[in-house]
């Protein structure tokens, strides 16, 4: 197994961690969920972070493109937020494209 870059397992860790602390922010939001069935949206996005964190450790391409998905998605959302939001979200998804897409994070992620 090829080593793994030390920014794909930060990347990966802060998607993971991301994940398990907006899944215990809406812990309570979830106990009523049939009366806000768009909740469900909020805990899928969280568990999608999760999962792309996991199988970026692992080596899995498609688990990059994930949280870069994960990540412009969220800058998406910024677009309604104050400008301070926004760009500092670009600047975070910059960051984080780079670490996914680096040389030696391409070497990483090619197939074995």
């Amino acid at each position: 197994m090829k080593n793994r870059p030390l920014s794909i397992t930060l990347i990966s860790f802060l998607f993971i961690g991301a994940g398990i602390a907006g899944i215990i922010y809406h812990a309570d939001d979830w106990r009523n969920i049939t009366a806000h069935p768009e909740e469900t949206w909020v805990l899928f996005l969280r568990l999608l972070a999760i999962v792309g964190g996991m199988f970026a450790l692992t080596g899995k391409n498609w688990a990059r493109w994930l949280l870069l998905a994960w990540i412009v998605f969220h800058v998406v959302l910024s677009i309604f937020h104050p400008v301070e939001e926004l760009i500092m979200h670009i600047i975070i998804t910059i960051i984080i494209a780079i670490a996914l897409f680096n040389r030696r994070a391409n070497s990483y992620f090619q197939k074995k």
